[in-house]
């Protein structure tokens, strides 16, 4: 994220210098397709009292793919929510890519989702790392952060849909970008060394609850999920935890077949850490000291049914172990 700051003092409500105690922040999006971060500087750096301009408007941020632009300092009161939130929150605008016009309301007619999935993408990393800088630096949480028609809910802000009229065109929520924000705050608190208890080498098994490898993603296939093991490959990028869909992600590799322990190719798929569950850590026993306590493990038994030995497994599972079946 490139944070630029460039005060628009000609704007009304930059000259009415009223201060806040940030307590939270508002996003928005612009409605305007193809206006980028910087563009709006020229469009709002205006006064409406001097006949300049036709708004009364002024928010704390823009955010495109590759910038932001701040153009009130944080702790300023903005005209950005119609209500009560101006005394209360930031304002962030996430400016919306080209290539599409609006129909009636919110309706965003000719938009391309694949086409504009990397922008989206890198659009929302940003905003997302913008709200860690702020909630770090306002002892704010991911619970303080809310969208302009969740405002509107709760009394706060004028009627407007945004940004859950957009959204959900890639797979995302306000409830996806609040967990986002949750697992950044969370890295950069515990460390690189603690961003996820999974780590390379594990084998874990995928829960069963679970259908989609990561909010918005596809749908597991039935045999990822009750056939397989599958040994963890990757669990960062470029040295950065790998956030999909909201969620903080590791890279499933080789699978090991539950019957018989046999590993073969693995489906290489991202899926969320908290839609599996580690059935034996290897890095764990690699890691321990020749001065930690060595314990002794214990085979339950031999079977010559297969049903018979699921159920034993599903026995020592209920009983809080872990267990799984090898053929030989």
């Amino acid at each position: 994220m490139k944070l630029n700051t460039r005060f628009m003092t000609k704007n009304d409500c930059y000259k009415a210098g009223r201060k806040i105690s940030p307590q939270g922040i508002m996003i928005h999006s612009t409605a305007t397709p193809g206006v980028m971060a910087a563009d709006w500087f020229s469009r709002w750096n205006k006064s409406y009292q001097a006949g300049e301009t036709s708004r009364q408007v002024c928010v704390h941020a823009f955010v495109d793919h590759k910038e932001v632009w701040q153009y009130l300092p944080w702790n300023h009161r903005g005209w950005h929510s119609g209500g009560r939130a101006n005394n209360t929150h930031i304002g962030i605008e996430i400016c919306e890519p080209g290539g599409f016009s609006y129909g009636s309301g919110s309706t965003m007619v000719g938009y391309d989702t694949k086409k504009n999935e990397v922008y989206f993408r890198k659009a929302w990393n940003n905003t997302v790392e913008l709200c860690v800088q702020l909630c770090k630096t306002y002892n704010l949480t991911e619970r303080d952060i809310i969208c302009h028609s969740e405002g509107h809910k709760k009394g706060i802000a004028s009627n407007h849909s945004d940004v859950m009229h957009w959204l959900p065109k890639h797979g995302e929520s306000m409830d996806t970008f609040r967990a986002a924000v949750r697992s950044a705050l969370n890295d950069t608190n515990a460390g690189p060394e603690s961003s996820t208890s999974i780590k390379v080498g594990d084998v874990v098994e995928v829960k069963s609850s679970v259908t989609k490898y990561f909010p918005g993603g596809a749908t597991i296939p039935s045999w990822v999920k009750t056939g397989s093991y599958h040994k963890v490959t990757q669990i960062d990028s470029n040295g950065k935890p790998v956030i999909k869909g909201g969620k903080t992600c590791v890279l499933l590799g080789k699978t090991i077949d539950k019957n018989n322990g046999k590993e073969s190719a693995g489906i290489m798929s991202w899926i969320s850490e908290d839609a599996v569950k580690i059935i034996h850590s290897l890095t764990s026993e690699t890691r321990k000291s020749s001065n930690t306590p060595k314990y002794y493990r214990v085979q339950v038994g031999a079977f010559s049914e297969k049903d018979k030995a699921e159920s034993m497994v599903k026995k020592l599972k209920v009983a809080g172990f872990d267990g799984f079946v090898k053929y030989e």
